[in-house]
């Protein structure tokens, strides 16, 4: 019998760094899970999210406008608002959807595009 999870590999230079947007910031729950790559695991709802560390990790940026058309990780929350606040007093880069729907995009600190939007 297959067993399945879903989620999200993400590439970073910097796991300490990683640790402190994505546990931190967002304040998402580390969770303990046997790992082949130096890295960690958070969960998301049914959603896990892998931080791997590689430390050749570049990731080219495009012009904030066209944030949302590059790959990128799209998660949900269900207080848009106070997220978005907590970002900017950390300093993260912060732009609402251009289309106007309940979304914002910001970058973690290797650069990897992150789209959250209103549950």
């Amino acid at each position: 019998m297959l067993t399945h999870f879903l989620h999200a590999a993400l590439l970073v230079s910097d796991l300490e760094r990683a640790e402190q947007f994505y546990g931190g910031v967002l304040g998402l729950t580390k969770i303990d899970r046997v790992l082949k790559y130096p890295g960690v695991w958070y969960q998301l709802g049914d959603l896990q999210i892998h931080l791997i560390v590689d430390s050749r990790t570049h990731v080219v940026l495009t012009e904030p406008d066209k944030w949302g058309r590059n790959p990128h990780l799209a998660i949900a929350t269900p207080d848009l608002d106070a997220l978005k606040t907590r970002l900017i007093s950390h300093g993260c880069p912060v732009q609402v959807s251009a289309s106007g729907r309940p979304a914002l995009f910001t970058r973690d600190p290797d650069g990897n595009v992150l789209e959250i939007g209103q549950v």
